[in-house]
Order: C-alpha cells, then sequence, then structure tokens
C-alpha cells in the first residue's frame, strides 16, 4: 500500500484538486483495509496524518511541539521554511487552507470507520485476571483467544509509565510466547502454572485472559485492541 509522506500536504504543487485527487486514492486503499477489519497500522496512520495537518494549521509554535518526533532536524526546518513562505503568499495559502480544511474533514470521516470497528471489537472482549493478580501488575502475561476458543495465544507484557506535556501515559510492550491448548483439563490456571515453573524471570506474575469470539485477523486488530484493552483495564 502506497503512503502518504508527513507533509504530503504541502509538497510539490499546492493545488487543491491534485492534492483531493492524492488524498482519495490512499483512502480507498485505507477502508479496503477497514472493510476486511484490518485496522493497524492504516488506524494509526490517519491519526497521525490528521493531528499533522491540524497542528500545521495552527501555527508554528504550535507546529514545532507537537509535530511527530521521528521528523528530522532537516525536515523540520524545511516544514517551518514553508510555513514562513507560505503565510507570506495569500493566493498560495489560501489554496492551502482548502486543502487543509478539506483533508481535515474526508480523513476525521474515515478515522470514524475505523474507530467504529475497533469500539465494536473492544466491546466483545472480555477481560479477567487468571487466579490472583499480585500488587505490582507492570509485568506479566495474556492470554487472547478468539473464535475457536480451544486455542489461546500466550503474551508476555511489561507496563511503562512516561510523561508528555504535564500528563502522565501508560505504554505497552508484548512479546509472543506460544500456543496453547485450552480446554476443561488443560484451564487457564494450569497454563499459568506451566509459565511460573518454564519461566523463572517471572516468580510471581500478573496473569489475564483475552477472549472474543470474533474472527477478526489477530495481528492487525485484535492484539492491537488487546493490548490497549488491558493497558485500561489494569489502570483502572
Amino acid at each position: 500500500m502506497k503512503q502518504l509522506s508527513e507533509t504530503w500536504f504541502a509538497e510539490g504543487r499546492i493545488d487543491f484538486e491534485l492534492k483531493k485527487y492524492t488524498l482519495l486514492a490512499y483512502l480507498q486503499e485505507v477502508n479496503k483495509y477497514f472493510n476486511e477489519n484490518r485496522l493497524y497500522p492504516q488506524l494509526a496512520e490517519l491519526i497521525f496524518h490528521y493531528h499533522n495537518i491540524v497542528a500545521f494549521r495552527e501555527n508554528k509554535k504550535y507546529l514545532q511541539e507537537h509535530f511527530p518526533k521521528k521528523l528530522t532536524g532537516i525536515q523540520m526546518e524545511k516544514l517551518q521554511g514553508l510555513y514562513e513562505q507560505m503565510i507570506e503568499d495569500d493566493e498560495l495559502m489560501q489554496e492551502l487552507e482548502t486543502i487543509i480544511h478539506y483533508s481535515a474533514h474526508t480523513i476525521k470521516t474515515t478515522i470514524g470507520n475505523g474507530t467504529s470497528i475497533y469500539e465494536f471489537v473492544e466491546e466483545k472482549m472480555n477481560i479477567a485476571p487468571v487466579g490472583l493478580v499480585p500488587l505490582d501488575n507492570k509485568e506479566g502475561y495474556f492470554f487472547l483467544s478468539s473464535g475457536e476458543k480451544s486455542s489461546t495465544r500466550v503474551y508476555q507484557y511489561r507496563l511503562s509509565f512516561f510523561e508528555k506535556h504535564d500528563e502522565k501515559y501508560r505504554s505497552i510492550k508484548t512479546s509472543f510466547i506460544d500456543r496453547w491448548t485450552h480446554s476443561i483439563s488443560h484451564s487457564y490456571e494450569a497454563i499459568k502454572g506451566e509459565l511460573i515453573r518454564n519461566k523463572k524471570d517471572l516468580p510471581n506474575p500478573a496473569v489475564y485472559s483475552i477472549e472474543t469470539n470474533l474472527q477478526f485477523p489477530i495481528e492487525e486488530t485484535l492484539l492491537p485492541i488487546a493490548k490497549r484493552s488491558l493497558v485500561k483495564f489494569i489502570s483502572n
């Protein structure tokens, strides 16, 4: 799938019809993924582009503070120079404003398509602790079962905290461990016991089960939503 660059809306010829065609072609591809219930990384990229274009519209100071950190210094200087050049050209800036206004609205609509799928999946997920949860639950395991619940995917997770603009956030890192067969005779508690015996680095882990009847793509939809839902569950 062809990607949009970080500054696609302000690169090359500043022409509304050209940029509109570029954006609609990209969003058409994104919606193909959404129609297959494949959310990531497309949904994250859409939100990324939406915030970029809104930040550019505000002002240079806001842009400098909030533009994605993955831009290099040279890219940042180029973008700021472009901004300064454009605000001195009324006709060019008006064309860019038209592009930005249309793009922000159109991207936001497509984000809505993705978030409706996200919310539907989130509602269909059931999270529960497996056994007793230790006071320190920043590290442990979760079991992800979907569709055919006789098979569960086991992941190790670690929560971390960081601050941004005086707000605290939680992030989660995960690694796939293995698949286990889940049954009455081989319960989640039994799988937890095997993990504790075999992985000595976590003698008293927090363990959660995440179940859904949906048969959606694991890597592109269920796993990303399960991770975010687990962070929310633990935080609450």
